[in-house]
C-alpha cells in the first residue's frame, strides 16, 4: 500500500517517521511536545508535514498513551494529556489531509515488535513494556486484540495486591506499582536506606543518599555487583514474572516479548523474570513454557507499529 507515517507522542518530543512496508524508517522529523491539548494536535501536524517532505504518503498512524476507541479515532482518556473524548483522528486528518488512525501507544509498539522485531515467526504473543509504567499488547492468531470497546491490554492496571500501593490511575495495588521503573527506584531507595552498608557502589553514583538514587544508578551498580541494586532488580523481576504467569493462564502465548526501557538491561532483568515466571506458572513442570524474550526495536517500535497499522483497514478484533 505504499509509505505511511507513524507518530510517537512522547513526554518531551513528538516524533514522526516515514515507514515502508518492511518496517524501515526512511525519514523522521521531531518537534517539542507542547503543554496544551490543542497545541499537541498542531505539533503532530507539524511533525507529519516535516517527515513527509519528498515522499508520497498514503496514511498516518498515531500512537497515543491512553484509552482509544474501537474505531481508532477518539481518545477516551489520556492520563498525561488533558484529553477526554478527544476526536484526535478528525482533528489531525483535517490538518494533514491524509487518512489517519489512532492507536494506543503500547498496542502500536506490540504490533511493531510482532511484525518486524522479536515476534517475527510467532502467531500468538503477548508484549509487555517495562518503562516508567507498565503497558502491553495482545496478538492472538496474527491479530491485534483490543477488546469490544478498544481498551484491552491495560496490563499495568491489573490489581496484583488488594489495598496495595496507590496508583496514579486512582486504584490500589496495580501491577505497574510493583513491576516498572518507578517500582525499581522505590525498591532501591528502601533497601539502601535500610542497609546502606550493602549499597556502597549504588550510593556513590548519586549524591550519597538513598533519596538521590536514580534508575541509571541502579543499572550501573547492579552490573558492578552492588547487593542492593541486584536485589532490587530481583524484586522487580519477581513481580514481573508472577504477572506473566497470570497472563499465560489467560492467553497461552508462544512467547512473551519484554520491551520498554528496562528491557535494555538484557539478561540482568530477563533472566530473573524467566525464573519467576516459571516459579509461578501453574503446572509449570508439566506443560510447555512460553519463551520470554527481549524486544528488538527499542524506542522505534511504537512509531513503526503505528505506521504499519495505518495500512490495515481493520486489523483489530
Amino acid at each position: 500500500m505504499g509509505l505511511t507515517i507513524g507518530v510517537d507522542i512522547g513526554g518531551t518530543k513528538i516524533a514522526a517517521g516515514v515507514v515502508d512496508e518492511e518496517g524501515n524508517i526512511l525519514s523522521t522529523h521531531k518537534v517539542p511536545t507542547p503543554g496544551t491539548p490543542e497545541a499537541i494536535v498542531d505539533a503532530i501536524a507539524s511533525a507529519v508535514e516535516g517527515a513527509r517532505a519528498g515522499h508520497e504518503i498514503v496514511g498516518v498512524g498515531i500512537g497515543a498513551a491512553g484509552y482509544v476507541n474501537r474505531q481508532r479515532s477518539t481518545v477516551y482518556f489520556a492520563p498525561n494529556i488533558d484529553w477526554r473524548q478527544e476526536p484526535l483522528k478528525e482533528k489531525v486528518q483535517a490538518r494533514v489531509k491524509l487518512p489517519v488512525v489512532v492507536e494506543n501507544d503500547a498496542n502500536a509498539a506490540a504490533w511493531g515488535e510482532y511484525k518486524f522485531g522479536a515476534g517475527k515467526g510467532h502467531r500468538n504473543v503477548i508484549c509487555i513494556t517495562l518503562g516508567t509504567g507498565l503497558g502491553g499488547g495482545i496478538i492472538i492468531g496474527n491479530k491485534l486484540r483490543r477488546g469490544h470497546f478498544g481498551v484491552a491490554a491495560e496490563f499495568g492496571h491489573i490489581r496484583m495486591v488488594p489495598d496495595g500501593i496507590l496508583c496514579g490511575c486512582g486504584s490500589q495495588g496495580c501491577w505497574e506499582q510493583y513491576a516498572s521503573g518507578r517500582a525499581l527506584v522505590r525498591y532501591a531507595k528502601q533497601r539502601a536506606n535500610a542497609t546502606p552498608e550493602n549499597a556502597d557502589i549504588l550510593l556513590s553514583l548519586g549524591d550519597g543518599t538513598p533519596e538521590g538514587i536514580e534508575g541509571k544508578h541502579i543499572s550501573m551498580a547492579a552490573r558492578q555487583g552492588d547487593p542492593v541494586a541486584v536485589d532490587s532488580y530481583r524484586e522487580l523481576a519477581r513481580w514481573a514474572g508472577a504477572g506473566l504467569a497470570d497472563l499465560a493462564s489467560l492467553f497461552d502465548p508462544s512467547a512473551f516479548i519484554v520491551g520498554g526501557g528496562l528491557s535494555d538491561e538484557g539478561e540482568l532483568v530477563l533472566d530473573p523474570i524467566r525464573k519467576s515466571y516459571k516459579r509461578w506458572l501453574v503446572g509449570g513442570n508439566w506443560r510447555p513454557v512460553a519463551d520470554v524474550i527481549a524486544a528488538q526495536l527499542g524506542n522505534k517500535a511504537g512509531l513503526v507499529g503505528a505506521a504499519d497499522l495505518a495500512r490495515e483497514p481493520d486489523p483489530i478484533m
